[in-house]
């Protein structure tokens, strides 16, 4: 019996991520009441989108793989290690049944936190869970202790509801919300924030004429224009790195066209994951409406709510040469930035916490992203090896070449390494460190925390 249901595993896990998320999602949605056309739906835009994300970041890797290797022997500058975005980040998560486990575990300590009354949020944003199931994956690739690995999900997925709540007066605020509106934006990228108001409270204290300087990032982004777009800026990459390669012109020509493209692909295919979960959710937010009536209750929702404001972007194309300069300069980085040349896993954090001061945003930006690039670095062997044991190695890739993402979450991710790291070996000071620093983070957090419920008055 034992043999064929492991059989049976094997048989189901070797279809593949795209096909497992498709049966994963259709009966998830079936069992929460969505209708059988709505459900195929949703498993089927999962599967394709995971085929298509794929798909791109191959069609990256094929291209700038060479030129990437030149690039490091031409300059001796070490960066020889690939960003690729997020993009690989959410396959290795979706391809595992770690992810729905952690999902499963996460959706019941939201319940059982909204009836409790310590939060007021409900993440109907499933899809973003891989965020928060990435963290886990990395400390049990490193402690083998499951554990382990789900007190830590459940305890940045607290922080993440609670930060959600402590973000809606300022969200109402900026996109001129109702005091009783029900959406607010719970994305785990969002838990730097506590970090960046500490930074701004400095700015405030050390530097409070810095407003002054301020200006309108409408009129910013409509000055750089489609010099700003993904387009040209996956352009800007791909001469970057094809010159410092010391590649032909016509190779030059063709890294341009394959960065633009690339880029604005995985914006495209990116938007894709959205639609393949709302069934899902929505599936999810009627049934927790029914059983929570006459309480006021946040549907928790991707960044993207906060995306119409300008500043956003604005700051996102400043960064994004910042984060090019640093990258090449900082100590102890080895990543070359590329599919995540526009840090809006961090524009978001900077436009909450600082309420779309542009000048505010782009310092505290630039200041942050050292962060992100070690971060980066840390995490690099884990999402190389995971993906070659899930037979997801991006095409255009060496035996030992190392690929990354600079993605959400980096001091969370430093954490868990550190963390896994001593208990695999129990290393007492490594876990004297991860505890002095999680210490410190919920010291800040609960400062931060307090201080944003007070924009309410």
């Amino acid at each position: 019996m034992s043999a064929n249901l492991e059989s049976g595993f094997n048989f189901f896990i070797g279809l593949g991520g795209p096909a497992i998320m498709f049966i994963v999602l259709t009966l998830l949605a079936l069992l929460f009441g969505v209708s059988l056309s709505k459900s195929l739906e949703g498993g089927l835009r999962m599967a394709v989108a995971l085929t298509g994300m794929s798909a791109v970041i191959s069609l990256l890797t094929e291209a700038f793989g060479p030129a990437l290797k030149h690039f490091v022997a031409s300059t001796g500058i070490q960066l020889s290690i690939t960003d690729l975005g997020w993009a690989p980040l959410a396959v290795i998560t979706w391809g595992s049944m770690y992810t729905l486990y952690f999902a499963l575990i996460c959706f019941a300590l939201n319940i059982v936190l909204l009836l409790l009354n310590v939060t007021e949020t409900l993440n109907v944003d499933l899809f973003n869970i891989w965020n928060v199931s990435i963290l886990g994956l990395l400390i049990n690739f490193y402690a083998h202790n499951i554990v382990i690995s789900s007190i830590f999900v459940l305890f940045i997925y607290t922080l993440m509801l609670l930060n959600s709540d402590a973000m809606k007066p300022t969200i109402d605020e900026l996109l001129n919300y109702e005091q009783g509106n029900i959406s607010t934006t719970a994305h785990p990228s969002l838990l730097i924030a506590p970090v960046i108001f500490l930074i701004n409270w400095l700015i405030t204290k050390l530097f409070p004429f810095i407003d002054k300087f301020d200006f309108d990032a409408d009129t910013l982004n409509k000055k750089i224009g489609f010099w700003g777009s993904k387009f040209a800026i996956g352009a800007y990459l791909g001469v970057f790195i094809g010159i410092l390669g010391q590649q032909s012109v016509a190779n030059v020509f063709k890294l341009a066209f394959t960065g633009g493209v690339a880029l604005e692909l995985f914006s495209l295919v990116g938007d894709w994951f959205g639609p393949a979960i709302e069934p899902l959710s929505g599936g999810v937010q009627t049934f927790m409406g029914k059983r929570l009536r006459g309480r006021r209750l946040l549907i928790a929702i991707d960044w993207p709510l906060v995306a119409s404001r300008a500043e956003v972007w604005a700051v996102a194309n400043i960064l994004a040469p910042i984060l090019l300069i640093i990258a090449i300069i900082l100590p102890g980085n080895k990543v070359m930035p590329l599919g995540g040349i526009l840090m809006t896993v961090l524009t978001p954090a900077l436009l909450i916490v600082t309420k779309g001061k542009v000048i505010r945003m782009t310092l505290i930006g630039t200041i942050l992203i050292p962060v992100y690039l070690w971060s980066a670095t840390l995490v690099a062997k884990f999402i190389t090896q995971t993906s070659i044991a899930m037979n997801n190695i991006p095409k255009g890739f060496g035996k030992g070449q190392l690929f990354t993402s600079i993605d959400s979450d980096p001091l969370e991710k430093m954490f868990a390494v550190i963390c896994g790291q001593g208990i695999n070996s129990l290393d007492l000071q490594k876990l004297a460190i991860s505890f002095g620093c999680l210490i410190v983070y919920l010291v800040l957090f609960a400062w931060y925390y307090k201080q944003m419920k007070k924009r309410t008055h």
